[in-house]
């Protein structure tokens, strides 16, 4: 088998294997959740802390996005340096995300992050300009398409890193939790462009 049916067929087992764990989550574990108390829930095959929980939060689509990363490089025939750069990339993040996680909720690291995410983004838009400038008309279309994904996708930031931080704020310890609607709308809307965005940079 060639480099680039192995990495078409690591593509599309990670494209199953999390539509897969989608409709799992939205059908079953979402139900269990939304429905029941904490001692029932734990009485099922759902239990907060159970395996087939574990599995779905962290091996669902998270793994799926790893192997279709790994996937399309393959395919895109990217050079095996390439791949082990973000193979190393992938595990150092991995491993950062494990020794940060039982620290808890961090106030400074967290607004460190927020901080970060509004710079880069500022970035983005500055350089996006300067490559905006250097495009013929008839070609900027995508452009347009990926800035709208890029505010779309800083909006919904913001509205997490409220939702995020509600639980850890005393003031709205008794609050009604935000709703998570216009999260999703507006993270939506952001792939969304950005997928036209890609397309019609195919297309050109």
């Amino acid at each position: 088998m060639t480099k680039q049916k192995v990495g078409l067929v690591l593509f599309w087992m990670a494209v199953i294997w999390a539509m897969g764990w989608g409709v799992i989550g939205s059908v079953f574990v979402d139900s269990a959740f939304r429905t029941l108390t904490m001692d029932e829930l734990n009485l099922t095959m759902w239990a907060n802390t159970g395996p087939w929980t574990m599995i779905w939060g962290l091996f669902g689509v998270p793994l799926a996005a790893i192997v279709a990363i790994i996937g399309i490089l393959l395919y895109s025939d990217a050079k095996g340096s390439t791949i082990l750069k973000y193979g190393i990339g992938i595990f150092l993040a991995g491993a950062g995300m494990a020794a940060v996680y039982p620290l808890g909720h961090i106030p400074l690291l967290f607004g460190i992050g927020g901080t970060l995410i509004l710079l880069f983004f500022i970035g983005i838009l500055w350089l996006w300009a300067k490559e905006r400038m250097a495009l013929k008309e008839t070609s900027s279309t995508a452009a347009y398409l990926k800035l709208a994904g890029y505010m779309f996708m800083l909006i919904a930031a913001w509205f997490i890193c409220g939702m995020a931080s509600q639980p850890f704020l005393k003031a709205l310890e008794n609050e009604t939790p935000y709703n998570p609607i216009l999260v999703m709308i507006f993270l939506v809307l952001g792939w969304l462009f950005l997928f036209l965005g890609h397309y019609k940079s195919r297309q050109r």
